[in-house]
Order: C-alpha cells, then sequence, then structure tokens
C-alpha cells in the first residue's frame, strides 16, 4: 500500500512540474512575442489599416503561436538536445569515421527535408518542383554536416573553411541566373530553422565533449555556419539545370491577397491548414526518432524512465510545431502580405525603410531557434558570454538587413551589392575576434532566419513587390539572405568589444607586492 502511495505521489509531482514547466514556457514566448504583436497591432491602427478579418485571423494566429513556442522550446530542452548529444556522443566514441560520416549526412539530410522553413520556400518558389527543391536542399545539408564533423575531429580551423567554400559560392554567384540568385542564398538561410537548429547545436556540443583540448569550447559551435553553405551551393548548382522563367511579381499564389468572409471562413482555413503540417511534422520528426531508436538499441541503452521523457518532449515538440506554423503560415503570413501592399501607396512609401527595420529588431525575441542558441552559448562559456548580449547583436544586425531589404525592393538594387562586401567584411573580421564568436556569429546568421522571417516578413516585401510592380526573384526574395548575413558582422563586433575590454582587464590588475615575511600560497597564485 505504502508502495502504490509513494507511486500515485510522484506521479501528481511530475504532472504538477509538467503543468508548472509548461505554464512557464508560454508565459516566455508571450513576453518573447509580445513587443512584434504590439509592433504590429499599432501600425495596423495607424498607417495600414487592415479588414476585420485579416485581423482577427492575425490574432487567432498569434495565440497559437505563443501556445506553439512554448510547447517547442520545452520539447526541444527534453527531447532535441538530448538527443543530439548522446546520438554525437555515442557516433564519436565508436571511433569509426566511416559510420559517423554516415550516420551524419543521414541525420543531416532527414531533419531537413522537413525543416517548415524549408517547406514555406519552397511552396513560394514556383519554377522548381517542391521536392527536387528540397532534396536539394537536404543533401547540401547532410554532405556539410559530414565536414562538420570531421572539422570538430581533426581540429581545422572554421574560418579556413569558411572562407575556402564562400568564395566557391560567390564564383559560382556571379555565373548563376539573377532568378536563382537570391532563392540559393535564402534556402541557405532558411534551412536552419526550428527543427534543425537544437539538434544540429546539440549534436556539434556531443561530439565535442569528447575532445579535452581548450578549442573543443569553440569548435562545438560551427555546425549551423557550415550546414548554412551547403543548401547555397547545392541550389546554385542545380540553377544551372532549372532556368527561372522571368516570372514577375504576381506570379506565386503566396503574393495573392487573402479574404474571409466570415469569421467561420476563418476558422476553416485553420483547420484546412492543421492536418497538413500536421503530416509534415510527423515526417519531420520520424527519421530523427528512428535514428535515435537505433541508437538506443545498439549503443545507449537508456533506462525507461529517461526514455520516457525524451518521447514526452517529442509529443511537447511535435504539437508545438504545429501550432506554431499554422498560427504563422494563417494568421501572420496573410497580414504581412496585405500590409506590404497597402504601405507601398504613395502617401506610405517613405515609412517602408523604418517600419521594416522596427519589425526586424523585434521579430528576433520571436523566433524560437534564438532561446535555444542563447541558452547553449551561456552554457558552454559558463556564463562568460551573455545570452541577452547576444540577442541585442542578433536584434540590430536583423534590423539593419530589414531596412537594407526594403531598400532594395523599393530601388531595385541586385543584392550582390550588399552580399559581397558584406560577407567580405565578415570573413576579415575571423582574423581579429576570438574563435568562438565567429563560430557563433554564423551560427546565429542560420538561427535568426527562422520560420517568422521567411513567412512574414518575407510576404511583406513580396506585397511590396508585388505592389510596385517588381521582379519578386530578383527584387523581394533575399531578404532571409540579408538577414542571414547581418548577425555575422554585429556578432563579431561584439566578440572584438569583448575581447579589447577583457585585454583591458588583464593589464590594469594591479600587481601584489609581498613583504619579507609574508607567506605566499603558490598554488592559488598560480590560478
Amino acid at each position: 500500500m505504502k508502495r502504490t502511495a509513494a507511486l500515485g505521489s510522484d506521479k501528481r509531482t511530475a504532472i504538477r512540474r509538467n503543468k508548472e514547466a509548461i505554464s512557464e514556457k508560454a508565459r516566455e514566448a508571450l513576453f518573447s512575442v509580445l513587443p512584434l504583436i504590439i509592433a504590429v497591432i499599432l501600425l495596423t491602427f495607424t498607417v495600414s489599416p487592415v479588414r476585420n478579418d485579416v485581423m482577427i485571423s492575425f490574432i487567432f494566429g498569434t495565440v497559437l503561436i505563443v501556445i506553439g513556442m512554448g510547447l517547442f522550446s520545452l520539447g526541444a530542452d527534453q527531447s532535441m538536445s538530448p538527443i543530439g548529444a548522446k546520438v554525437g556522443s555515442a557516433l564519436t566514441a565508436s571511433r569509426n569515421l566511416p559510420l559517423i560520416l554516415i550516420v551524419s549526412f543521414a541525420l543531416g539530410l532527414a531533419v531537413t527535408v522537413a525543416e517548415p522553413d524549408l517547406q514555406v520556400l519552397a511552396a513560394t518558389v514556383p519554377h522548381v518542383n517542391s521536392w527536387v527543391l528540397i532534396i536539394t536542399v537536404g543533401v547540401g545539408v547532410g554532405l556539410f554536416l559530414m565536414l562538420s564533423m570531421l572539422r570538430i575531429l581533426t581540429g581545422i580551423k572554421l574560418k579556413l573553411l569558411l572562407i575556402i567554400f564562400y568564395v566557391i559560392v560567390f564564383v559560382l554567384a556571379a555565373l548563376s541566373d539573377s532568378g536563382n540568385l537570391c532563392i540559393s542564398f535564402d534556402a541557405g538561410g532558411v534551412t536552419t530553422g526550428p527543427m534543425t537548429v537544437p539538434f544540429i547545436l546539440a549534436l556539434g556540443y556531443g561530439v565535442s565533449r569528447i575532445r579535452s583540448d581548450k578549442a573543443a569550447e569553440a569548435d562545438s559551435f560551427g555546425l549551423v555556419a557550415l550546414a548554412s553553405i551547403g543548401p547555397i551551393l547545392s541550389v546554385l548548382v542545380l540553377g544551372f539545370f532549372y532556368k527561372s522563367g522571368g516570372a514577375t511579381a504576381g506570379s506565386t499564389e503566396t503574393a495573392q491577397a487573402v479574404t474571409y468572409s466570415d469569421t467561420a471562413a476563418i476558422f476553416k482555413a485553420y483547420l484546412r491548414a492543421t492536418p497538413r503540417y500536421m503530416k509534415e511534422m510527423a515526417i519531420a520528426l520520424l527519421p530523427v526518432v528512428a535514428i535515435f531508436l537505433l541508437f538506443q538499441v545498439i549503443k545507449l541503452r537508456m533506462s525507461l524512465r529517461d526514455l520516457g521523457k525524451i518521447f514526452i518532449g517529442i509529443l511537447y515538440t511535435y504539437i508545438g510545431l504545429v501550432l506554431f506554423l499554422v498560427g504563422v503560415n494563417v494568421g501572420f503570413s496573410a497580414l504581412g502580405s496585405v500590409m506590404g501592399t497597402d504601405l507601398a501607396g504613395e502617401r506610405t512609401r517613405y515609412l517602408l525603410i523604418p517600419l521594416a527595420m522596427a519589425l526586424g529588431w523585434f521579430i528576433i525575441s520571436a523566433e524560437p531557434a534564438v532561446v535555444v542558441l542563447e541558452k547553449q552559448v551561456e552554457e558552454v562559456s559558463a556564463g562568460a558570454i551573455p545570452g541577452k548580449a547576444i540577442k541585442y547583436s542578433m536584434s540590430i544586425g536583423v534590423s539593419l538587413a530589414m531596412g537594407i531589404s526594403m531598400l532594395r525592393v523599393l530601388c531595385g538594387i541586385s543584392i550582390m551589392w550588399f552580399l559581397v562586401p558584406g560577407y567580405a567584411l565578415a570573413l576579415l573580421l575571423c582574423f581579429f575576434v576570438p574563435d568562438i564568436y565567429t563560430a557563433i556569429a554564423f551560427d546565429s546568421g542560420g538561427v535568426a532566419s527562422g520560420p517568422l522571417t521567411a513567412t512574414f516578413m518575407l510576404q511583406l516585401t513580396i506585397g511590396t513587390a508585388t505592389s510596385l510592380g517588381r521582379n519578386i526573384f530578383t527584387d523581394a526574395f533575399g531578404v532571409v539572405a540579408m538577414v542571414a548575413m547581418m548577425p555575422l558582422i554585429s556578432i563579431q563586433l561584439l566578440g572584438l568589444v569583448y575581447g579589447r575590454r577583457k585585454k583591458a582587464q588583464k593589464t590594469t590588475v594591479p600587481e601584489q607586492s609581498f613583504g619579507d615575511f609574508d607567506i605566499i600560497e603558490l598554488w592559488e597564485e598560480a590560478s
């Protein structure tokens, strides 16, 4: 009887803790999304009024996003991060290089193929078959995840690989069709989204823990950075075989305005979208779960209790991502397109750049993968690098990126005028900042360009380009690429400031003087 009572008490305690954890994560999600929501609502009540049906859809989508972000964040902590860390440690402990490379490729392909951001981008590009684009991007990520594992195991400098592969990227870009150029760089940004980032970051952390040298801490980052290059290269190569048909601004379904006759039509739109994202997320998680179960049987052999926690976390992740993506794609996407079209009018056109910059600042707080990166930065650096400093640096970078993207839409400036000098500066900074800041910066570029950027902000620029009669492939696409590039500069500049401050603190520490009869603790002085 006592044992039964104890088990019942443990179960009630676990349920209570789960409820508290969910409510805490939902509260965090609400405060993260709130600034963006307030900014958007203020715009709709002042310079860009929208129809009631679109506004109601946006509010309902916001509720789903908050709940979804909370569940996803909790699930990522309990499932994706532990799975990535355990599989990474098990792979490295096997000392079997072919196995490490094969599993890395399989994981990269499996996680990327159903990445929600990539699904959104693929559906927006009409001149390439969606699955051809998705598989091409997945292969690119798989190959570069293999390269990332080799880098961690051998200790090759990240900056060397970044310089080599970005030179190759821009050589291919110079030879590529202009309509395919922006999509290639956008593909590199959207690949590293809420599904991929927690897993890849944890995988790198798990592999790097096997090494005991000082560089292992910095090498645990950089996987997202290299994984972002793979899709750019693979889609650029694909562009030599798939030529764009010179599509114009109104040639995609996403550029069309969305209307609802009544609240029942809004509800039906959400109901229609839910099964599709349930299916997509099931496909997304299934390969990762299968690989994890294979490792559980062969190598890990975790206890049933720990295994149960991970599967509960997977369930939270699944439900959270479904709710988040339904809210973003139905509510936020429609509002972004309508606002972009309205703001492109003669009276409000001059507001587009400052408003895009303001939205870019707030959108970082609402990206779920940013929270994951912040936590790992603080954990790996033992608090030496504050997560808030990383977040504010990313906010500055993304704000500038959105301003430049809107300037491109208004003036028709080629994206290469920004990408070439931007990446040149980012690669130059690699030689002046600590390696860990370079790795974090290039990881942040992929993390910043999440689902809200791929839906709301991309639809905002597409709506603007449509209204102005621009070509969406050369003028509207590329916003994700700009968002992915700017944090590379802003976070490395942060590293430059922190590095100089650290040196200044060391030089200003006064030397201790000791008397003839003082007792000196040598081991204390050495530390």
